[in-house]
């Protein structure tokens, strides 16, 4: 059951993360278009190609209804399959392996993946405040009626940053904590972003010491250990075999994936330190017949340094309880034995809201595609790479392999 492998990641495009403040103002449906073309560019494909489309979602600006039809008829498609898929930041995981189910189930051939996240321009109607006082409670819902409302935020337990620090203090109180491993994580991902222009951070080195001393947020967590929002954007094109043979370079195909979530809050967890990511993993490693060591490299979602170590541990990369361990035994960098955010993660290339984490599953193509410039992994074909919504609540993985 699952993925035969025959759809493929045939192009990518992705917006440089800018600060909100000083990147420009686009409507969702001119971003949605500019990624598009960029994306079928890349995979020298052309528009009359495309045939399915999968779109973000709840926070589409023109619309918050029939989005995938509005965005068909601006870009001038008629399409087969049309989804939105609304997952926080695991849902350009969830976008991909959706399109390859459609490509293999035989509805389309040819399926734009795209998510636009630079603002909109506002309307003379509209709140200017509405998106801070949105973002003042995180992933929260502050609606009559929702659990977290009543039962969380009246407790002070509101956006990510206290869900985290909650989830890094019961790892602390039941396995130890070493807050210099925990650095280390940030520091090998800057490391990796120096080799990337377009990361937010190129050219601004880090230390562990400078992790340390940073400003503690919500302990046990640094301000330099949790990701920095930018405003960005990006897409994909997923392809059949029959496409992706015809296309510009070498194809990243899906051969596993798995999904899993149980809860929006942590406060609703059964243990907050095994994570959803350990049975999306397991499935997609046992489709796609692979096993953690098999890959050349990994692309681990990375709101925080906890969220990097939880999924090392729960993808089976090492045992519950020995994920600090590893991090001090292996280098990261895409110089070390054990790869990893190669682009700088989201914690130094930048997280562009829901689609930071399509930043992971591209950087993944272009390493399979050999196209990451100075930082390119000497052999790089099959890469792990997840997708972590809210406050590890929604997490699915997707295993890439090339040709």
């Amino acid at each position: 059951m699952g993925l035969k492998g025959h759809a493929a990641i045939v192009g990518a495009a992705q917006y440089k993360p800018e600060k909100y403040a000083t990147a420009p103002r686009m409507f969702h449906l001119e971003q949605v278009a500019d990624l598009a073309a960029q994306a079928l560019r890349d995979a020298g494909l052309r528009a009359e190609d495309l045939d399915g489309l999968v779109i973000n979602g709840p926070h589409f600006h023109e619309a918050s209804v029939f989005v995938p039809a509005m965005a068909a008829e601006y870009l001038g498609l008629s399409v087969n399959f049309a989804e939105v898929v609304d997952l926080g930041g695991c849902t350009a995981v969830g976008m991909v392996w959706r399109a390859a189910a459609a490509i293999e189930l035989g509805l389309c051939q040819a399926v734009l993946c795209v998510m636009p996240a630079r603002l909109a321009p506002m309307g003379p109607d509209e709140d200017p405040g509405a998106m801070a006082r949105a973002m003042r409670y995180g992933g929260h819902s502050t609606a009559f009626g929702a659990p977290e409302a009543e039962f969380d935020l009246p407790y002070g337990h509101m956006g990510q940053n206290t869900g985290y620090a909650m989830i890094a203090q019961r790892y602390a109180a039941q396995y130890g904590y070493d807050p210099i491993a925990m650095a280390k994580i940030a520091v090998d991902q800057r490391t990796n972003a120096l080799a990337n222009p377009q990361a937010m951070f190129h050219g601004q080195p880090l230390t562990i010491e400078q992790v340390l001393a940073s400003k503690r947020v919500a302990d046990p967590l640094h301000v330099l250990e949790i990701v920095m929002p930018v405003a960005g954007g990006a897409a994909l094109i997923i392809a059949s075999k029959e496409v992706a043979a015809r296309a510009r370079k070498r194809p990243a195909f899906i051969t596993g994936f798995g999904e899993h979530l149980a809860f929006k809050s942590p406060s609703y967890a059964q243990d907050m330190l095994h994570t959803p990511i350990g049975p999306a993993s397991r499935r997609a490693f046992e489709m796609a017949r692979l096993k953690p060591g098999d890959v050349d490299a990994v692309q681990i979602y990375d709101c925080y340094t906890i969220t990097a170590l939880l999924t090392l541990e729960d993808a089976g990369f090492c045992a519950k309880g020995e994920g600090m361990q590893f991090v001090r035994e292996h280098d990261l960098t895409w110089r070390g034995d054990f790869p990893m955010n190669t682009h700088g993660g989201q914690l130094s290339f930048g997280q562009a809201g829901a689609a930071g984490g399509m930043s992971q599953v591209i950087e993944a193509v272009t390493q399979i595609s050999g196209e990451a410039g100075e930082r390119q992994l000497e052999r790089c074909d099959a890469v792990y790479v997840s997708g972590t919504g809210g406050v590890m609540s929604e997490q699915a993985a997707l295993i890439l392999q090339g040709a």
